[in-house]
């Protein structure tokens, strides 16, 4: 897929009138819940989406998020695991609690459960591609059986009074694209917003995602919820081109986030002055890998804090020289205070070398 150039030197008129061709910048509804023009969604990810990385991300911009997948049959049966990723704090709202799973009346009643945690919305997976989601008939898989997940939907829908949404793919594979039927008869029995992954299952993450059927459904006279893309937005310049090309209603942004939460920042930033922003300062790296680390101490405790923490120093330090060393005494801390001081190390030692 080929990338735009980037639009420098334009004006804040000509580049909104690049990004909203119709110069209808109105807010967005999902049901009731107002969201901004052209919404950041921060994508449900397993063992990502928690609530100390929401809480970093709500402060870098990101105007709506979800919850890690929980699954149906673990929180009707009160698993610890599941149970606790009902957890949301106001600092993060609006917040969207996703479900996966195959029983049908499972899910309703784990919807029923997720609601009384008082989400602003529900969220369906019909798009997990992982072998142990999928070969049991959840995520994905309902795919490959358009009745069964509409049936699913509605029984739900019905059952809940918050917005229910849906999170999908284009098809199984190459030759059962089917995401603008299950779309369009999805809409119809009440789901208030949908979100397209540009990928089949079969590709899981690889290849180049397609955007062309998620262009499609979102200009299809039929459709009226909002549709948002999701997919390889990994750049401020990648997601206007998205809203160039195809319409959507905003973005729903995930492995591009994982350490660098200032992806939301850099996109609306662009949108409002046509400029690409500088990436994050040395000091705000720290800052803010220590406030996650904080919130996920405060979360969770010290010793699953810390150890949790870990899947992310890469990523926050990504790009920075030789900087193994570090990463290697980060990842085996076990206390706060040594993390502290590895943090400053890392402040002091590559300032000097700027």
């Amino acid at each position: 897929m080929s990338t735009a150039p980037p639009p420098s030197n334009r004006g804040i008129t000509e580049m909104n009138n690049l990004i909203f061709p119709s110069g209808d910048r109105g807010a967005v509804y999902i049901g009731n819940l107002k969201l901004p023009d052209f919404p950041l969604l921060l994508a449900p990810m397993e063992d990502v989406s928690d609530p100390p990385f929401r809480y970093v991300c709500r402060k870098e911009g990101a105007d709506l998020l979800y919850t890690e997948f929980i699954s149906s049959e673990g929180l009707i049966r009160s698993a610890a695991k599941s149970v606790k990723k009902l957890d949301i704090f106001e600092y993060e709202r609006p917040t969207g609690i996703q479900l996966f799973g195959s029983n049908i009346d499972s899910m309703r009643e784990a919807a029923l459960i997720a609601e009384k945690a008082n989400p602003e919305l529900i969220d369906i997976n019909y798009g997990c591609p992982v072998k142990k989601v999928a070969c049991k008939g959840a995520g994905a898989a309902l795919l490959q059986d358009i009745p069964k997940m509409v049936s699913m939907t509605s029984q739900i829908v019905k059952s809940v009074a918050v917005p229910v949404t849906v999170k999908t793919r284009l098809g199984w594979d190459d030759s059962t694209k089917n995401v603008v039927e299950a779309a369009e008869r999805l809409q119809d029995i009440g789901i208030k917003a949908i979100t397209i992954h540009g990928r089949t299952r079969k590709q899981m993450y690889k290849g180049d995602a397609d955007w062309t059927l998620i262009g499609e459904i979102k200009n299809n006279p039929r459709m009226h919820i909002p549709v948002f893309g999701n997919g390889d937005i990994d750049s401020p310049l990648k997601a206007i081109e998205m809203k160039r090309r195809y319409g959507v209603d905003g973005l729903m942004i995930g492995r591009a986030a994982i350490g660098y939460p200032w992806i939301f920042r850099e996109i609306k930033q662009f949108i409002k002055t046509g400029e690409l922003p500088a990436p994050p300062t040395l000091n705000e790296r720290i800052e803010v890998c220590r406030t996650h680390l904080l919130k996920s101490i405060e979360w969770k405790g010290e010793k699953l804090g810390i150890l949790e923490m870990r899947r992310h120093y890469t990523n926050y330090f990504k790009g920075m020289e030789n900087f193994k060393e570090y990463r290697l005494k980060l990842v085996n801390a076990v206390l706060y205070s040594e993390i502290e001081d590895i943090l400053h190390d890392v402040g002091v030692q590559y300032a000097k070398a700027v």
